[in-house]
């Protein structure tokens, strides 16, 4: 009699996850991954979340895994399916999101022999994981074999979860029947008393003394707050205090907050205010900002760049600028260097928070004055209207700008976007995985028409899973940033090559997914059906309605009113 492999491979290695922390999986339908889809959907430690396209699942288990900082599971059969997972691997593999990839595939002796759903599966995603593994199909095997399925389960998630988080894959072979032969199980016994096969220990770095001893001792330092920054804002906000240092940071760092933040940096460097207010040392956290212009302005400060970030993460230097790095606890390293200086404020900082003020105010006025739909507004008004302890999840291009250059700083929200590779793919499930990740805490997504429209796939269903997410589109009707770049010059064939206009009726759209939809038309109107839209529960779409053209001239007149403001205080 041959005892069933399948069932209870699959069976042990969701057990190892479940034990090892994974509560979400996300499948995609198939029939080679059935013994691995039921094994999950049989296990009620783990909630499993349906998606019928492989690239919403994987995005969805993103978001999912952003919100929880737990690795999601994501599960598909084999052939193109698991192509579909790339983008996602991609994004967690440079956002440092952690994923357990999980492929059905055909034995080996079906592959490459024309076999249908058959590709090449075998470190399909290359160097964009941390870890994978090619697992030969489940059999009648000895204890010394079926320790290794639970020791691949365990290790997958604690690959997953390392130094440096990020995806790994786990391509695991079936050979029919898929589905439980009613035969006893393989036995694979796990450890007792509930724990995972395999943990992990890891303890925290600490900062180097010779880096705190050369910081303490300048006057005209800044820091800088990118996404990535692994940073507790109450002690970035002490070392801020502590040095007399101003605090540049983007929003989607979460660390835009405290006394000493800067917001308006964008509009300060354009109107000229950093060439006499160049920083000596610029101390960094995470990655660099979103704005071009700023970075630019820092790279070419002369400052000494000090770049910190948690030990084993990304390389964050594309200017090339980083006189150190540091790889240490980044709070471990704040504080630590709060405790060692306590200077009083200094006119170096205190005339870069008087610029804030000042920028601050000619940016409210400018904003407040028209009732025309403008991106920079919407953006500032959303950031404002999110209810305390809700998640604000930004899309690339326009809108992740435009939250950085016109929100102002607040607490109590959690900032999320896909800043990894900066794409708009997936943005949709990945606000919706984010939102599943966090019950009880409204999601609030801005976006661009486009990026709404690149995932609209991942409405499929939104409706019925008890999410509560509202997504704020900027329909301009095409890509509004190619109107910002050189492209937009020439015009010659700019309609059709960049700005793409689609024409499509969003609400009508979100109508066909069972969601609900307003459309604005005037500025002040936008927070009022948002704050309607969360109130109601469930997910919704608020469309407002903008011209592009129009957009890139109130983002010029934003920035001459700032210039005007500073000449004038």
């Amino acid at each position: 009699m041959t005892r069933d492999a399948n069932t209870a491979f699959a069976r042990a290695v969701v057990d190892e996850w479940a034990r090892a922390g994974v509560t979400d999986a996300c499948v995609a339908p198939g029939s080679r991954s059935t013994p691995l889809a039921l094994a999950l959907a049989g296990d009620g430690r783990v909630r499993v979340h349906i998606h019928l396209d492989e690239r919403s699942a994987s995005f969805f288990a993103l978001g999912l895994a952003k919100a929880t900082g737990r690795p999601a599971v994501v599960l598909c059969t084999s052939g193109t399916a698991a192509a579909n997972f790339h983008p996602a691997v991609v994004e967690a593999h440079h956002g440092g999101v952690p994923l357990v990839v999980c492929t059905a595939d055909r034995p080996f002796e079906l592959r490459d022999t024309g076999a249908g759903q058959t590709i090449d599966q075998v470190s399909l995603y290359g160097n964009a994981v941390r870890w994978s593994v090619d697992v030969e199909a489940p059999a009648d095997a000895p204890a010394p074999v079926t320790r290794a399925w639970r020791a691949v389960a365990a290790r997958a998630v604690t690959e997953a979860t390392g130094t440096r988080p990020g995806p790994v894959h786990v391509n695991v072979a079936f050979r029919e029947p898929l589905v439980p032969t009613g035969q006893p199980l393989v036995d694979v016994p796990p450890r007792t008393g509930g724990e995972p096969w395999t943990r992990v220990s890891r303890g925290a770095v600490g900062p180097p003394a010779a880096v705190v001893d050369g910081l303490v001792r300048v006057e005209r330092g800044m820091i800088v707050a990118g996404w990535g920054a692994e940073l507790d804002a109450r002690v970035l906000d002490r070392l801020a205090a502590a040095l007399g240092w101003p605090v540049l940071a983007d929003p989607i760092s979460n660390l835009r907050t405290g006394t000493h933040a800067v917001s308006t940096y964008e509009a300060l460097v354009r109107a000229g205010f950093g060439d006499n207010h160049r920083p000596d040392v610029v101390l960094r956290f995470g990655a660099p900002l979103t704005s071009k212009m700023t970075t630019t302005w820092l790279h070419e400060s002369g400052a000494r760049h000090v770049v910190v970030h948690a030990a084993g993460g990304a390389w964050l230097d594309p200017y090339r600028d980083a006189d150190e790095i540091v790889a240490c606890d980044p709070t471990a390293l704040a504080g630590a260097l709060a405790e060692r200086v306590g200077r009083e404020r200094s006119r170096w900082c205190d005339e870069w928070l008087h610029a804030e003020l000042v920028a601050r105010r000619a940016l409210a006025d400018l904003l407040d004055a028209s009732q025309d739909v403008f991106e920079g507004r919407v953006a500032r008004d959303v950031v404002a209207a999110v209810p305390e302890g809700g998640n604000v999840v930004v899309a690339s291009s326009m809108p992740v700008r435009d939250v950085e250059a016109f929100a102002a700083p607040r607490t109590g929200v959690r900032f999320f976007a896909n800043r990894g590779v900066n794409g708009i793919d997936g943005f949709v499930s990945t606000a919706l995985g984010i939102a599943a990740g966090s019950p009880g805490h409204p999601t609030v997504a801005l976006a661009g028409d486009l990026c709404f429209l690149h995932d609209a796939n991942g409405l499929l269903g939104a409706a019925r899973r008890e999410l509560d997410a509202v997504f704020v589109v900027l329909d301009n009707d095409g890509g509004g940033i190619f109107s910002f770049l050189p492209q937009a010059d020439g015009r010659t064939h700019f309609e059709e090559l960049f700005a793409t206009p689609q024409h499509v009726d969003l609400a009508a759209l979100a109508a066909v997914h069972g969601i609900p939809a307003s459309r604005v038309d005037k500025a002040a109107d936008v927070v009022p059906a948002l704050d309607d839209a969360i109130a109601r529960r469930g997910v919704h779409v608020v469309i407002a309605t903008s011209d592009r053209e129009e957009n890139v001239a109130r983002h010029r007149a934003a920035w001459d009113a700032v210039t005007q403001a500073l000449h004038a205080s």
